[in-house]
């Protein structure tokens, strides 16, 4: 992953409400654009959000290549969005968009991301919400001949297009956005973290845990080790357990945190 000079703000969003999740300190390391909906959620609940984005979304090196796919969407069969990241930074002006154009992604937010721009009727897998999930859907098997699209950062995985070039398919990549480490140091998150400020982890992917590894070193990472950590897939909890974190697999989407963080604030209160 690229490191550029792109700053990250840390910031704490304080709460009013009494509700169910009063007091609890979640961190949230989505991207910027992403962690504002979330925040919102849980400070509604009372939770005390901490936003430390882990992650830096940037526009692509080379924008052309981007245009020139928008404007030959009508010779596409399939388009697939692997992110919310893909679907913000990826998707046209909704009127240009073909409506035999069928569209993919591979979970709820995504499929959120792509109806806030105008977007919708993106079909997602029911189960295993990834990659392996949308192979697995039926109209993702017999692909022979037709033309897909698959927008997605620079430097993603490669099971997905490669599977549907196996199937028959003409597979197009197409880079829209990139993703950097943040440049900023997390000295301040550290400080609420040893202050016990924070209860609560949120990570949404294997590289922001690296970032936020490499921000806090080896030795800070120590401190996170006292917090249950929540991430919404196994490659995720994997990684985290391994660098030592309490971490447990959530449900999809925002509904999946939130409900995996009311059953912990409940058990806490206990």
């Amino acid at each position: 992953m690229q490191r550029v000079s792109a700053r990250v703000d840390m910031s704490e969003v304080s709460s009013g409400s009494m509700g169910p999740l009063h007091g609890l300190g979640v961190i949230i390391t989505r991207p910027a654009r992403q962690s504002a909906a979330i925040s919102t959620q849980l400070a509604a609940l009372g939770a005390r959000p901490i936003v430390w984005p882990a992650i830096v979304i940037l526009p692509p090196d080379d924008p052309a290549a981007l245009a020139r796919v928008h404007a030959e969407l009508d010779h596409y069969d399939i388009a697939i969005f692997v992110s919310a990241n893909a679907a913000e930074f990826g998707a046209p002006d909704p009127a240009r968009w073909p409506r035999t154009l069928q569209t993919f992604a591979p979970g709820p937010g995504t499929v959120e991301a792509l109806a806030a721009v105008g977007i919708r009727g993106a079909i997602m897998p029911a189960v295993s919400l990834d990659s392996e999930g949308l192979l697995a859907l039926p109209e993702l098997r017999s692909v022979e001949g037709k033309r897909v699209a698959i927008f997605r950062g620079q430097e993603g995985r490669e099971l997905l297009g490669a599977t549907l070039r196996e199937r028959g398919a003409h597979v197009q990549y197409v880079e829209c956005y990139r993703r950097s480490a943040p440049s900023g140091d997390a000295t301040g998150l550290l400080d609420i973290v040893r202050e016990r400020r924070a209860h609560a982890l949120s990570l949404t992917s294997v590289e922001g845990l690296e970032n936020l590894v490499a921000a806090v070193g080896t030795e800070g990472l120590r401190f996170f080790a006292s917090l249950k950590t929540f991430a919404p897939h196994r490659r995720i909890v994997a990684a985290a357990r391994q660098r030592g974190l309490d971490a447990v697999e959530t449900g999809p989407g925002d509904g999946g945190l939130i409900a995996a963080l009311l059953e912990f604030a409940a058990a806490r209160r206990a």
